[in-house]
């Protein structure tokens, strides 16, 4: 009896469930809606919070501002630091050396005055009589250069003319013409510069100064004679006349110039006279005595180890006192060398009162070299 009531319980549940289901399924979607919120879904992101972006945002504008700013102060520091550079490498290019009396005696400087000299100065040397038949041959080929080099420019304007003008001519014939052009007046320049090496002041001449030597060279009339100096490299000024020694007599001749090439066997610098009365028997190949005489000039007197000779000319180092007690500051002072008088030289550019360096200027010309020394400052005592 009371399976049987237990029985109807159930049928009756059963019923109600069948009577009424989209209930059920209502109340099971509420239910997982409700799961849903309580927990988030699994690998979603969570949203940002809005003022947490805005927060880092701001950050990072201030971070690449103040990243800018340090570039900008790092370009800026960089400059002044070329500046402050090219300001110390102008100051040490303008401050002069400067020595303690100890350091001057310890590296052998001796200073004095320069004398004061008029002088007309005899220069002895030799001379040797040269061939025309040189002087012919190289005038041929440079006359030969000069032709050959107008040829070619004429024939590669005329290329250039047909070329342009669409006249049978290819660009090839007028690369070619102009490729001869440039090589033949190369050519020309280089038998120029060896010719004026050669002759000197011969370079110069005009066509009819030019026959009138060559044809006087071809009677005998004329000689032209190379006066060398043993021991001198330097021209300097001479006078117009020089003195020949022949058989004891003396014959006279033209100072023409200086030769630039120096001598094969004496290396020494060079003179190019001309005889005009040449004597009979003196020939091509002879060797005699010859007296230079230097241009009278009255100046101031320097030892020749007082100069120092570079690109921009000659210089000597004046001395002056320095800033600091017991110094010296010495600053190199540009001179004109006119003509030489034994040891010395006879310059310009100088005072009487003036104190130069006679001997020792190799080394101050060596401290020089030295970037930013002063001595006066490092003394090695």
């Amino acid at each position: 009896m009371r399976i049987h009531y237990l029985l109807l319980a159930a049928l009756a549940v059963a019923g109600l469930a069948v009577a009424d289901p989209q209930a059920s399924s209502r109340a099971e979607q509420a239910s997982s809606r409700n799961e849903a919120r309580e927990r988030p879904a699994r690998g979603a992101p969570e949203a940002p919070d809005t003022d947490d972006v805005a927060q880092k945002a701001g950050a990072a504008d201030v971070a690449a501002g103040a990243d800018d700013d340090d570039k900008d102060a790092g370009r800026k520091s960089a400059k002044d630091r070329e500046g402050d550079k090219d300001k110390d490498d102008e100051g040490e290019a303008a401050a002069p050396l400067s020595l303690t009396d100890t350091q001057q005696e310890a590296v052998g400087i001796r200073i004095d005055a320069p004398q004061p000299l008029a002088v007309a100065p005899v220069i002895e040397g030799y001379g040797t009589v040269l061939d025309p038949v040189l002087l012919l041959t190289d005038l041929g080929r440079l006359d030969s250069a000069r032709a050959a080099a107008s040829a070619a420019s004429a024939d590669a304007a005329r290329q250039e003319g047909l070329y342009h003008g669409g006249v049978q001519a290819s660009l090839k014939t007028l690369q070619l013409a102009q490729a001869q052009s440039v090589e033949a007046g190369a050519a020309a320049r280089a038998a120029q510069a060896a010719f004026r090496a050669q002759w000197g002041p011969l370079a110069s001449l005009g066509e009819a100064q030019r026959h009138a030597l060559l044809a006087g060279l071809d009677r005998g009339e004329r000689l032209l004679v190379r006066a060398d100096v043993p021991g001198r490299h330097f021209g300097g000024e001479l006078a117009r006349d020089a003195l020949l020694e022949v058989d004891g007599t003396h014959v006279t001749a033209r100072v023409l110039g200086v030769l630039p090439r120096a001598d094969a066997q004496s290396q020494s610098a060079g003179w190019l006279l001309e005889v005009l009365r040449a004597p009979v028997g003196l020939g091509p190949g002879a060797h005699t005595a010859v007296q230079l005489r230097a241009v009278s000039s009255r100046g101031l007197a320097v030892p020749a180890t007082a100069l120092v000779f570079e690109q921009g000319g000659a210089y000597v180092y004046r001395r002056t006192p320095g800033d600091k007690p017991n110094t010296y500051a010495y600053r190199a002072v540009a001179v004109r060398p006119r003509t030489r008088v034994g040891d010395a030289w006879l310059v310009e550019g100088l005072g009487a009162n003036d104190q130069i360096v006679v001997q020792g200027a190799g080394v101050l010309w060596s401290l020089q070299g030295i970037s930013g020394f002063s001595a006066a400052e490092e003394d090695h005592d």
